[in-house]
């Protein structure tokens, strides 16, 4: 995992250490990353937090990135300054590399405080889905969510499922692992398939999963995907199977892209698919085709497992 260097259209910029208000840029014209440790700042994150908060113009801000030390505080701190934070239109929580914390261990906890707090906003990323949790109803102006997990808990992917978000264009939901704290099934994800709640869905990506062989078999058939301009199923244990499930399923020639990247396609298969869609002007991703691991040569772990030797990209 990387930092972000772009983020709502916007060049990431880090707060930096001491800098008086007369030398930052416009509030509005970046996204506004916080973050203390080592690579940015010594100072205490309360002391840093209120520096900002003190020297930018909060009315003018649309774009927040949180990062380490950031990752500490409660959503509470944000959401009480929700009235001056009135621009706010995107938010990426938890912006940390590997280096800074593993993805299956960075916490979370309940969004729904965070999303009535700013009604306006537009654009939500989460990292990290442990203990993260979405009872969330609806939300009438949120236009992207994407939450990049290790482990997605299945009752958070079935409340996202089934909520109700008019505006929602794009939603991203890594899976993840079952050891990380996953464990999502096609059953838990009907509401999305099916095309409820989110009529002005055109991106849909459901990635990172070790039952993309399964996924992709509903997709083929799914409601929701004659609407959906682009569509992913990457990241994930994708093989042969699914890939034929897709290809004999519902026409796919609508989409502008469909991304499959790190899979475990045969090369024949790969070559049926670009066949089969790059000629209708879908842009196909076949980028990272990977291997079953040949060193699991225990079948009696691999058959109890069901992982035959492969694996998510993003895990912990």
């Amino acid at each position: 995992m990387q930092h972000q260097q772009n983020f709502y259209g916007l060049p990431v910029v880090t707060v930096p250490q001491y800098t008086p208000a007369t030398l930052l840029p416009e509030a509005g014209s970046v996204a506004w990353r916080l973050a203390t440790g080592p690579y940015t700042t010594d100072e205490d994150y309360h002391d840093y937090w209120k520096r900002f908060t003190s020297t930018v113009e909060l009315e003018k801000v649309r774009a927040l990135v949180l990062g380490f030390g950031a990752h500490y505080m409660p959503d509470q701190e944000l959401i009480d300054l929700s009235s001056r934070l009135t621009g706010l239109e995107a938010l990426f929580l938890n912006d940390l590399e590997d280096d800074e914390e593993m993805i299956s261990s960075i916490e979370q906890g309940d969004l729904a405080p965070l999303l009535e707090a700013f009604p306006n906003l537009r654009e939500l990323v989460v990292r990290g889905g442990g203990g993260l949790a979405f009872p969330v109803s609806g939300h009438a102006g949120l236009r992207s969510l994407r939450i990049e997990s290790g482990g997605l808990p299945p009752a958070t992917a079935a409340d996202i499922a089934a909520a109700d978000l008019p505006s929602l264009e794009r939603l991203e939901l890594w899976l993840g692992d079952d050891w990380y704290g996953g464990g999502t099934t096609v059953e838990q994800l009907a509401p999305l398939l099916a095309g409820e709640g989110k009529p002005a869905l055109r991106h849909l990506g459901v990635q990172n999963s070790p039952i993309q062989d399964e996924l992709a078999a509903v997709v083929a058939s799914a409601p929701v995907v004659p609407r959906l301009t682009s569509l992913s199923l990457s990241m994930g244990t994708l093989s042969d199977e699914g890939a034929a499930a897709l290809l004999h399923g519902q026409p796919l020639v609508h989409l502008e892209e469909l991304d499959l990247s790190h899979h475990y396609l045969s090369h024949a298969m790969m070559l049926r698919i670009w066949t089969a869609l790059e000629p209708a002007g879908v842009r196909v991703n076949l980028l990272g085709r990977q291997e079953p691991d040949q060193e699991e040569d225990d079948e009696e772990w691999d058959d109890e497992d069901g992982r035959n030797g492969r694996y998510v990209a993003v895990s912990e």
